[in-house]
């Protein structure tokens, strides 16, 4: 396997984006973390975060809020150290409420590949249950499950 360390090519950063996504819905803000720079800065619809210890305290207030998480992502561009990345999620609130939620993420990463900032634009749009279209089991998406471009999101 090559090295996912810029500079980047299509084939690493699509793998990077992948292994993002699989990261993200294992739902595991220890493991998660520890792909971003112990100095990391993020920003999250407007809440600014800062290294390992702050990631791992939003993640887990995230996942105790969006419950039955759900996450695609999909490559938009990449230059050098740089990933733009799209994704849409779905996940309920505890009164059963469904959402979609669709962004935008800016990635920069460091010459060991990893993550040292992450800008994150993020819109919720209610569905209804009916509506929802990610249905595989809590945990990684199959390599068979549509794109988010398959899906026409």
């Amino acid at each position: 396997m090559t090295a996912l360390v810029p500079p980047f090519t299509h084939e690493t950063a699509s793998q990077k984006v992948r292994m993002a996504e699989d990261g993200w819905n294992s739902r595991d803000p220890a493991r998660v973390s520890l792909v971003y720079t112990p100095d990391s800065k993020w920003r999250n619809r407007a809440e600014f975060v800062s290294g390992r210890e702050e990631i791992v305290e939003f993640l887990t207030r995230k996942w105790a809020k969006e419950l039955d998480y759900r996450l695609i992502k999909e490559l938009w561009a990449f230059a050098d150290n740089r990933l733009a990345v799209r994704f849409a999620y779905e996940w309920h609130d505890d009164s059963g409420n469904w959402f979609r939620s669709y962004g935008n993420e800016n990635w920069e990463f460091d010459a060991d590949g990893l993550m040292q900032r992450r800008f994150a634009c993020i819109n919720d749009l209610p569905i209804r249950q009916a509506e929802r279209k990610f249905h595989w089991p809590l945990g990684r998406r199959p390599d068979d499950h549509p794109s988010l471009s398959d899906l026409g999101l």
